[in-house]
Formats: C-alpha cells, sequence, structure tokens
C-alpha cells in the first residue's frame, strides 16, 4: 500500500461531448447501484463479529485473491508507476511493484499459514497474545494513525475523476467519495468489501488491458508485438536495468526500497485481514502468492506505459495514464477507462477504511465497558469515525498529509520484527516487542527530521542531502561522519534500530523464560518442537 498525492490542478484532456458525458454518468450509476445490491446481499451473511471482520473465515481462493489484488492495486499502481517508470526507468519502480509483489509471495510463504492458524482478527492481536498488552495498544495506535492520510488521498483521486469528466467542484467530489466508500464498507464489513472488491478488480484490470492494447497497436503500426519489440529496441537501456549505479548512496537507496516494500507491508492490517478470511491456511497461503503474481503481472503495464510515454509524449505533464487516453482511446472508449479507475480507488478506499475500523473497534474500543456486548454496532461506529477522519485530514492542508506519510513509515518500520520474532524466535519479555517498536520509530525520526524539518537543504542544492549536511562543518572528520549516516536511508535507520533493539530486550532478560510457548503452538502446532533450538 503506497501514497498517491493527487494533482489537482490535473488538465482536463479527455473532450467529452454532452452525450458521452451523460452515458458516461448512467455507466458510473448503474455501475454503483450494482456494487451497492452485492454488499446487500453480502450482509445478509453478517451474523457475529467475526463474519464483519474476517467474512467468517470463509473466502474462497478466487475471492480471497481478488480482495489481496484489489487492497495493492490502488491508485498509485495505475498511475504513480508509469510516472516513476517515465521519469526513472525500472530503477524508479524497484519498491512497486517489485518489492510489492515480493512482499506478497513472501508472505505467503512465511506467515500466511500460521497467522491464519491462530485466529486472529486483527494483527494487534498477535501482539496481544504474544507479548502483551502494552504492546497491542502500542501496535494499534501506530496502525489507525497510520491509515487516515492514505484514506484521504484515495478521496481526493477520486474527487479528481469527477471534477475532470463532470466538472463537479472537488470539495463535493471528496464528500462523494466518502458517502461511496461508508456506505459499501459499513453494510456487511469484510463480506462486502470482498464481492466489491473482487469485482471492482476485474473491471479495473479490463479497463488497463483495454488501455494497454490500444497503446501498444497504435505504437507498433497495428501490431502488438511490434509495439513491444519497438520499446524495447528504442528505450535507453539504461531505463531498463535494474542494477543500481556503483554508489554508496544508489545501493543503499536500492536496498531500501527493497526491505521497504518486503518486509514492512507484512504486518499491514488490510493484507492480515485478508488472510484471516480465508476457508484454510492452505487457501490463505496459496492466494497471497497468486495475487504477488497477478498484481505484479499487471502493473508492470502501466510501468511499460510510462516508458512509451517518453517515446510519444515526450513533454507531456501530468498522469501519463490520462495522457495516453486521450491519445489513443475513441471517446466511447473512456468509458472504459473512468470505470476501470474509479474502481481501482474505490477497491482501495474501502480497504483503507475497513483496516483500521477494525483494529480501532476490537482492540481500543473493545476495551471499554460501555461497547461490550455490541460488537457489530461498535464496528460499525468505527467504520464510520475511520472513515469521518479520512474526510477531514482530506479538507486539511497539504503539509498534513505529509505528516501522515511519515506516520505509515514509522508503521513499517517498528511493526515487522516483532511480528517475524514472535513466529520464528524466542522473545523472553514484552520489551522484546515494546522496544523495537519505540527504537523503530525513534531511529527513523532520527534520519527523517534532520532532512525534513531541522535543517531542510535549500531547493537551489541539487546533490545529495548527505553532502549538504557534510558541508555545514568544518571539520574534514566530522564532514566524513555525517556523509556516513546521512547516506543511510531512514527506513534502513528504522529496520535495523528495530533488530538490535531485540537484540538488547533479549539480553536483558536472557534468564527469563520464552513467552511465546503458545503463540508457537497456535501457529504450528506440534512442529515447532521439533525444529533446532
Amino acid at each position: 500500500m503506497w501514497l498517491l498525492a493527487v494533482n489537482e490542478s490535473t488538465v482536463d484532456r479527455l473532450q467529452l461531448s454532452p452525450g458521452l458525458q451523460t452515458l458516461l454518468a448512467a455507466s458510473l450509476i448503474a455501475y454503483l447501484v450494482v456494487l451497492a445490491i452485492l454488499s446487500l446481499v453480502a450482509s445478509r451473511q453478517v451474523e457475529t463479529e467475526e463474519d464483519y471482520l474476517v467474512a467468517g473465515r470463509k473466502l474462497s481462493l478466487f475471492l480471497c485473491c481478488g480482495s489481496i489484488v484489489a487492497a495493492w492495486f490502488g491508485a498509485a499502481a495505475m498511475t504513480a508507476t508509469s510516472e516513476a517508470a517515465r521519469e526513472s526507468g525500472l530503477l524508479g519502480v524497484i519498491l512497486d511493484p517489485f518489492a510489492c509483489s515480493a512482499t506478497l509471495i513472501y508472505t505467503g510463504v512465511m506467515f500466511a499459514a500460521p497467522m491464519w492458524r491462530m485466529k486472529l482478527l486483527t494483527i494487534s492481536d498477535f501482539y496481544r497474545r504474544t507479548y502483551g498488552a502494552k504492546a497491542e495498544l502500542m501496535g494499534a495506535g501506530i496502525q489507525v494513525l497510520a491509515f487516515f492520510g492514505w484514506i484521504a488521498l484515495q478521496y481526493k483521486a477520486l474527487a479528481g475523476v469527477q471534477a475532470v469528466y463532470f466538472e463537479i467542484p472537488l470539495e463535493w467530489g471528496v464528500l462523494i467519495a466518502c458517502g461511496l466508500t461508508l456506505a459499501y464498507t459499513m453494510v456487511g464489513g469484510m463480506w462486502s468489501v470482498t464481492v466489491t472488491d473482487t469485482l471492482q478488480v476485474m473491471v479495473a484490470f479490463t479497463g488497463l488491458l483495454v488501455l494497454a492494447y490500444t497503446t501498444y497497436v497504435q505504437f507498433g503500426g497495428g501490431s502488438v508485438l511490434a509495439g513491444a519489440d519497438r520499446l524495447l529496441t528504442e528505450t535507453d537501456p539504461a531505463l531498463l536495468t535494474l542494477i543500481p549505479p556503483a554508489t554508496a548512496a544508489a545501493v543503499l537507496a536500492y536496498g531500501s526500497s527493497w526491505a521497504t516494500g518486503v518486509f514492512g507491508c507484512v504486518p499491514g492490517q488490510d493484507l492480515q485481514q485478508r488472510l484471516y478470511a480465508a476457508r484454510t491456511p492452505q487457501t490463505a497461503q496459496r492466494a497471497c502468492i497468486l495475487a504477488g503474481m497477478i498484481y505484479f503481472g499487471f502493473t508492470m503495464i502501466p510501468v511499460s506505459l510510462g516508458l512509451i510515454s517518453r517515446l510519444v509524449e515526450s513533454e507531456a505533464e501530468g498522469d501519463i495514464v490520462q495522457v495516453l487516453a486521450s491519445k489513443y482511446f475513441t471517446p466511447g472508449l473512456a468509458v472504459v477507462f473512468v470505470l476501470s479507475f474509479t474502481s481501482v480507488v474505490l477497491s482501495t478506499s474501502t480497504s483503507a477504511v475497513l483496516a483500521p475500523a477494525t483494529i480501532l473497534s476490537h482492540n481500543i474500543l473493545g476495551r471499554l465497558p460501555v461497547f461490550r456486548g455490541h460488537a457489530l454496532f461498535r464496528d460499525r461506529l468505527c467504520v464510520l469515525l475511520i472513515a469521518m477522519g479520512g474526510l477531514a485530514l482530506a479538507f486539511s492542508r497539504e503539509s498534513k498529509m505529509e505528516l501522515l506519510d511519515l506516520v505509515l513509515s514509522m508503521q513499517l518500520v517498528a511493526l515487522y520484527v516483532p511480528l517475524h520474532m514472535g513466529l520464528y524466535g524466542r522473545p523472553r519479555s514484552e520489551w522484546s516487542a515494546i522496544l523495537p517498536m519505540l527504537v523503530g520509530m525513534g531511529c527513523y525520526l532520527a534520519r527523517w527530521l534532520p532532512e525534513k524539518l531541522l535543517c531542510p537543504a535549500p531547493e537551489a542544492f541539487s546533490g545529495e542531502y548527505a553532502d549538504f549536511a557534510a558541508s555545514q562543518f568544518n571539520s574534514p572528520a566530522w564532514q566524513g561522519i555525517m556523509r556516513c549516516i546521512l547516506t543511510v536511508p531512514d527506513s534502513i535507520f528504522g529496520l535495523v534500530g528495530s533488530f538490535l533493539a531485540y537484540g538488547v530486550a533479549q539480553a536483558l532478560f536472557r534468564r527469563s523464560a520464552p513467552i511465546n510457548d503458545q503463540t508457537l503452538n497456535d501457529a504450528w502446532g506440534d512442529a515447532w518442537k521439533k525444529k533446532p533450538g
């Protein structure tokens, strides 16, 4: 899951006639009505909190895989990857789709089956059962805060579509986006989200395939294969390499993208919730691995479109996918394009709202006596609260969006180590989770704050931040030290700090007995007792 800041000044490049605009509006309304009917039908299966939060653990491979892909394939996968590929080639998309696809396969192999066997409702349940209530609350707080910015940006993405094609003011578009998301999520919880997500991702992929086919045919002079061949032969080879330049900064940034993408997304509630909802542990594992493969295959389409745009629209600005749609689509195909983009954003919005609402309800408000015995009411109330929180942030200033991006990054560096070691290690104290969370966030902030807030480089400075910071010192020794420290990306700081903090906690409580025997029994059965160590 990665942030996409919507460009509110995007130019309306698809000029639609009044008749086609009416057709597009009618198609969207009909599509939304179908989604509403599916949500209502799905809600009939909701009788308990388990039904609402994890679909009664009854999802088939098809529904589980479709829902995972839908949660992953957001507006960023449709547009930001194409823009990153256009600007930096394949090295610009290491994080997404390469690392983001790898994390699904990695999670499927390493975590899906054991986490399913634990019969969890949220990832914070894992921290409570393994480490205790303090770790549960700390992890829950990080996750809930992290999702608000993601939700707000999805609202703005959907509002941008309404502004471009129907001239609806962005403020009203945000309200409409919030209302749609709230309606589909609140009615049936995970059942509604799963069913509508699966349909929406199929629509999104259809639109993307139509755009890709049309673009490649036109680019290749009537042949898809000729278009692919022309792309490979005319693109600068430097843009097709996956090997970073042989500099410390480039190699560390490259490693940071892989580490953050592969490890950081594993503890995300939006992914874990879909694993818990699968019918069997084998279904959870296969769905996650298959979703990773599907996601990579389809996300490479906008990556290739970004590379094509360098050759056919070298001066274009803004949303590259929309630029290509305006160049190659007939007016009628614009309907397919808008439906597919709407599907992408709406499916991501519903997933983004349900995930933190689940944690807020089950792990935070569920502790209050006033809410006990009213689980479904509490769950729906939290969906409303989270949706409204995202709405408030969508109307706030850009600087607050950046702060939420910070919180999301802190989630990535703070929560993975306690999860991994709880399943594959022998933690000896609640501090084996609390200390990595605190130190992981602290190390990330220690690297992030100087560059972003305390001593940012002036806009005129075009080099690496490490060089700018080193230039502030007169001593050659201190210049060398600052270059070494600040060449390391902030996410690496956080992840390494979290691992070291776990080691310190283990050393401090080395005389204590391991605390995760029950977790290992639930996750692995008796098999863990036969493993060495």
